[in-house]
């Protein structure tokens, strides 16, 4: 067992809870670090057992304080709240917070493709990040996670109604990830990191095509779904734009046999079962 808790930034949220989730299922102490430990979900956290203490990724003085004593950290930023340049700061805030605390590993949860001089804003900014965590000391590993499952929920409605909008070839393979399979990975990896430090890490669970998502949602609903390829043109958001222009021409490049042949251990849960688990009453 690890020599004092594991931290875990953002543990409300959707990966960093899955992280939790794992790291509880294996007996580990966890330390999460929220924003409000009034919130439902951080009262959720301490009554399982969880250490839950307040701070903010871009505030690197309680970061520092979070990760005084941990045997690992798990690591997200997000642009998603105040954009490209401020998921940079709460970057260099870890990365700050992680050197003063002589943090003996830390787990980075970045993006696949982010080292494939994608163009995408959200993409390139984790890079930047990725490239100060590996000029530093701080000893590390990056994940890469594609394409989350549970990113079909945004359109629920429109998946009631019968049709999954996706901006690809009905024919074109996305790589995908379960959160709790990224859950499972990064738990192995902060509680056996000697495989791993030093490694960039990329994951995916399955690859259905729009089609074979539309059969998959479909089953899972009890209707039939179909595929209606959105155009790139019809993509309001900048980034979202160039995200799904990358997923059109290069895309993710994962070896998914060989990660799955490597770590027989995780479940890699299939973009069906998903599906069913998910969606089925």
């Amino acid at each position: 067992m690890v020599d004092g808790p594991i931290l875990v930034l953002a543990a409300t949220g959707g990966q960093g809870g899955a992280v939790t989730d794992a790291l509880l299922e294996r007996g580990a102490p966890v330390r999460a670090l929220v924003r409000d430990p009034d919130d439902g979900r951080a009262r959720e956290l301490a009554g399982r057992g969880v250490e839950v203490v307040a701070g903010s990724l871009g505030d690197a003085d309680s970061l520092a304080a979070a990760m005084r004593g941990t045997a690992g950290v798990f690591a997200f930023t997000t642009p998603f709240e105040a954009g490209v340049e401020a998921e940079v700061g709460q970057g260099q805030a870890i990365l700050s917070a992680a050197a003063r605390e002589r943090v003996g590993h830390l787990v980075f949860s970045s993006v696949a493709g982010a080292d494939q001089d994608s163009g995408v804003p959200h993409f390139e900014s984790k890079a930047r990040v990725e490239a100060e965590l590996t000029g530093g000391d701080v000893p590390y590993t990056i994940l890469g996670p594609t394409y989350f499952f549970d990113n079909a929920l945004g359109g629920a409605e429109r998946l009631r109604d019968g049709v999954l909008d996706l901006p690809l070839p009905p024919d074109r393979p996305l790589q995908q990830l379960a959160r709790p399979d990224l859950g499972a990975f990064a738990a192995r990896v902060l509680l056996d990191p000697g495989p791993y430090v030093g490694r960039r890490v990329e994951l995916a669970s399955d690859a259905p095509t729009p089609l074979g998502m539309a059969a998959a949602l479909g089953a899972a609903l009890g209707q039939e779904v179909r595929h209606e390829r959105v155009p790139l043109t019809a993509i309001g958001n900048p980034d979202m734009r160039a995200m799904w222009t990358f997923l059109n021409g290069p895309g993710y490049r994962v070896d998914i046999p060989a990660l799955h042949a490597a770590h027989p251990e995780v479940r890699w849960t299939r973009f069906a079962d998903w599906a069913h688990d998910t969606w089925s009453s």
